[in-house]
């Protein structure tokens, strides 16, 4: 085990170059110059010329590149252009804020979408499944900002139920704190709920058409354990992979979410950055967003043996 996750880990690396190279040179295509845009429309050619020399982007582009790289593999990912503070404390301070939101609303998400899209499975062309998946529909074809800014407006401004503005650190105000988080949750847990249900509920009918339901469903082994022991396992293994997708894509950044509810999370410093032409920090982000993808994607190749029995561990 420890020496396929070794492997894997080092699998990662060609991924993380590539990534680099291409967020590196994104980067430098995107109009606009960052030294321009901290000294202002006041300064001279001379200034912005110095200030370019003392950050280095005077330098030819393979040569800032390899600069670049060589501070990664120390731990450095550079310090932000608009504010001079360093990149990696800055972004795992963001990232804090969007993987307590992303994590447990994804969690509420899956409670709620497994046991119904086996339901719905379970009861395939009857009333409980069409209705679980005309809501399952509705959830996923509402935008997240739009059904943010409703919640927003019902619950925070015409109820005053929630704040609608601000963010209090949970370190500060544990309680004060979730009561800022509650509405991003809450939008989080519908979108990705009608999500998770429909891809469990195609799972479980599938496996429902096997050989050995039947056989079970023969003996007259009861509807609950058939669902528990023999179609869960193995359906959940689709919805498993759904799961770590979902989690690498909001943890890289729910920036639509974020701006909506005014929440200081890794989306939002994502968009800030691009916007001052921050490249350090626009780097640092894109690299830890891939870094994610791949660390979730791995765990979910090792939790697989745990849901399929047909998977052996590696």
């Amino acid at each position: 085990m420890l020496g396929y996750i070794l492997r894997r880990l080092l699998l990662t690396l060609p991924t993380l170059l590539l990534v680099a190279v291409a967020v590196f040179v994104l980067m430098r295509l995107i109009p606009g110059d960052p030294v321009q845009l901290m000294l202002g429309d006041m300064a001279d050619a001379a200034q912005v010329a110095d200030q370019r020399a003392r950050m280095g982007l005077d330098a030819p582009l393979p040569v800032q590149f390899g600069h670049w790289v060589h501070a990664l593999t120390q731990g450095d990912f550079g310090r932000s252009i608009s504010d001079q503070q360093p990149v990696l404390p800055l972004i795992l301070e963001r990232f804090s804020v969007s993987a307590i939101i992303v994590l447990v609303a994804v969690a509420l998400a899956v409670a709620l979408a497994v046991p119904a899209g086996l339901m719905a499975a379970w009861q395939q062309n009857r009333p409980a499944d069409l209705l679980i998946v005309l809501g399952a529909t509705l959830l996923l074809s509402v935008p997240s900002f739009w059904l943010g800014l409703l919640l927003l407006l019902f619950f925070g401004m015409h109820l005053g139920w929630f704040p609608v503005i601000g963010y209090v650190p949970l370190s500060q105000d544990l309680i004060g704190g979730a009561w800022y988080l509650v509405l991003p949750v809450i939008t989080l847990v519908m979108i990705e709920t009608g999500v998770l249900t429909r891809m469990a509920r195609a799972s479980a009918i599938e496996v429902q058409r096997l050989e050995y339901v039947t056989h079970a469903r023969a003996k007259g082994v009861p509807d609950w354990q058939i669902v528990a022991r023999h179609v869960l396992p193995n359906a959940f293994a689709p919805t498993l992979t759904l799961i770590g997708l979902v989690l690498g894509n909001l943890l890289g950044g729910i920036a639509v979410l974020e701006t909506v509810f005014t929440l200081p999370g890794l989306g939002r410093l994502l968009v800030d950055a691009i916007f001052a032409r921050d490249y350090p920090v626009v780097q640092g982000v894109l690299l830890f967003t891939a870094l994610i993808y791949v660390l979730v994607n791995l765990v979910v190749d090792l939790l697989y043996p745990l849901f399929d029995p047909r998977v052996r561990a590696p």
